[in-house]
């Protein structure tokens, strides 16, 4: 009996992550999910450009997303196939939900396609990372050294979440700088106030803007991580255990990769690409 409820455990698991299930003779570490060990090391001096994991679900989700547009692009029909609806359901969310609340006249012929392409990459690279593909570390289950079913988010990897920040500071920023001036731009920064507080309030502003790195980039960073944490100690409870206390792990597990997979993969890219429009709409009008 044992036997069985051990077996059911690790087929559950599959299901929920991989590694533990396909791994459940050796030890099982959580955090070897996100370690990023080289596939094809690529390094110039103190720059490492290695092919790894992450590297891997970027290009994935850019794939993904240039294939849609380009399919539906070169096959525009007046009665549109189930494709053709997804991606103008997903163009007019974009539009009407991020584009249009946040982005002002003056710049939003030149950032609606940015603040799209925001959404819809985070959104696949959220959705992506939810299925199970062979990119686990552990290795030797599958025939010819395939790598286990593993997840994976890169955009539970900081330095992808910061580097899409950064992306958007800058835009903004030099907005702000061209509509008004490098001085104009600092003014709008000082609200109506007594001149007693204004280089309080304005010492403050400054924090804030640069805080927002840190805000945008963490916030989709740490949804991400969590909620894959949650499905991998979901799994690996049920593998360790083996026996019927592990399988209570497994409602918890599909629960919890259900609630990621249907409501926070979305919610996130729709409130990163929403606040990088706030921010490059309010940069651009007379003051914040």
């Amino acid at each position: 009996m044992r036997l069985r409820l051990a077996a059911v455990a690790a087929l559950a698991s599959l299901l929920l992550i991989p590694g533990a299930a396909l791994g459940a003779g050796s030890e099982f570490d959580p955090s070897e999910e996100f370690a990023l060990d080289p596939w094809i090391p690529i390094e110039l001096g103190p720059i490492d450009l290695s092919i790894n994991k992450a590297v891997f679900y970027l290009v994935l989700a850019s794939v993904i997303c240039l294939a849609m547009g380009l399919v539906i692009r070169g096959g525009l029909t007046m009665r549109p196939t189930k494709a053709q609806n997804v991606v103008e359901m997903a163009y007019e969310f974009a539009e009407n939900q991020i584009a249009r609340p946040t982005l002002t006249d003056k710049v939003y012929a030149r950032y609606f396609p940015y603040v799209a392409t925001l959404f819809l990459f985070i959104l696949v690279s959220n959705l992506v990372s939810f299925i199970p593909l062979p990119v686990a570390p552990h290795s030797g289950t599958f025939p010819f050294g395939i790598p286990d079913l593993g997840l994976y988010a890169a955009t539970a990897n900081i330095n992808v979440t910061l580097a899409l920040t950064f992306v958007t500071f800058a835009v903004y920023n030099y907005e702000g700088v061209k509509a008004h001036g490098v001085g104009g731009y600092f003014k709008t920064m000082i609200p109506e106030a007594p001149r007693a507080i204004q280089p309080v309030i304005f010492v403050i502003e400054i924090l804030s803007q640069i805080l927002r790195l840190v805000s945008l980039s963490v916030r989709l960073f740490a949804n991400l991580l969590a909620g894959h944490l949650l499905i991998i100690m979901a799994a690996g409870f049920m593998v360790l255990l083996g026996n019927f206390a592990g399988l209570l792990a497994i409602p918890v597990g599909v629960f919890f990769w259900v609630f990621e997979w249907l409501l926070v993969a979305g919610l996130q890219a729709f409130i990163f690409a929403m606040l990088s429009g706030i921010y490059i709409g309010f940069a651009v009008e007379s003051s914040h």
